[in-house]
């Protein structure tokens, strides 16, 4: 294995920089555990930059005064994008059975063919926002009655880009269960490239914007039925996560539903107008 020589790292000084500036404006935290893979992933702005080693990179950025117009590059790189179609697939489960069912009967929709609206908060590359469009698109092919809007947001541009294209390797596809691929997913005749893209009568359905969670307004609908927001709150302090969940409940009708990811649900109980529904499901 080889060890990075001393210029292929940041300072001290030039990563608590950086940890310090994302903190602030993005909300998620660098320990001082997370610095070898800041470093892995800023090398490649390095190499776009023309610039010779990570504490140029962090000369550039602090003591040249070019943060501002680096900061989405910066943001990109530093951000985590896990995602996975169908991840934690008890969720969908629940979407179909349970929570679709319920809005549809709430007083706002009760008319031939209602608008649903759902809301993958730190959509990542938009594989959990199309996951939804599978789901609801299926349901509607079995006879339900209703119409569908889904919002994907990030703070990412790379992974927004990604997301709105919506071409994913096949080892990525291989997670959708085979139903749902064969109907939602067009792969390449050329077996080479191995890619394939959600099918445009799904796209139609799905948008994307540019979203940093720690603003202080969202300028989005406030009659959303279903918010999914998951794996994101752990890496916001817990100041932070009250100040997201409480800007991200005033976006739910009244009777919608915020999902979390498994370990983010103590960070929800006890939010204002918030009642569980499961260990991660709760209604407004």
């Amino acid at each position: 294995m080889s060890i990075p020589l001393p210029q292929q790292q940041l300072s001290e000084r030039h990563f608590r920089s950086i940890a310090d500036v994302i903190e602030a404006r993005v909300g998620i935290q660098l320990p001082a555990s997370k610095r070898t893979m800041v470093e892995g992933r800023l090398r490649k702005r390095v190499r776009a930059l023309s610039l010779e080693t990570l504490d140029d990179y962090g000369r550039h950025l602090f003591d040249e005064g070019r943060l501002a117009e680096e900061f989405v590059h910066l943001v990109d790189c530093v951000t985590t994008n896990k995602t996975d179609f169908f991840r934690e697939p008890a969720h969908f489960d629940l979407l179909r059975d349970t929570l679709v069912p319920h809005l549809c009967k709430l007083p706002a929709h009760r008319k031939d063919r209602p608008l649903l609206k759902m809301w993958s908060a730190a959509s990542s590359s938009g594989a959990e926002a199309y996951t939804l469009a599978m789901v609801l698109q299926d349901m509607i092919a079995e006879g339900h009655r209703f119409d569908f809007a889904i919002l994907g947001t990030d703070i990412s541009t790379e992974v927004l880009r990604i997301a709105a294209d919506g071409i994913y390797s096949e080892d990525m596809l291989a997670a959708i269960p085979a139903a749902y691929r064969h109907r939602y997913v067009m792969m390449a005749r050329d077996r080479i490239r191995q890619i394939g893209r959600i099918v445009p009568e799904l796209r139609r359905h799905v948008h994307f914007r540019h979203l940093n969670l720690m603003d202080q307004r969202y300028p989005f609908d406030r009659d959303v039925d279903v918010i999914f927001c998951r794996n994101v709150l752990i890496y916001f302090d817990k100041p932070t996560q009250r100040a997201v969940l409480g800007r991200l409940v005033g976006h739910l009708r009244p009777g919608g539903y915020l999902v979390v990811g498994h370990s983010e649900s103590m960070s929800v109980a006890g939010v204002p107008d918030l009642t569980q529904v499961t260990s991660t499901v709760f209604r407004r």
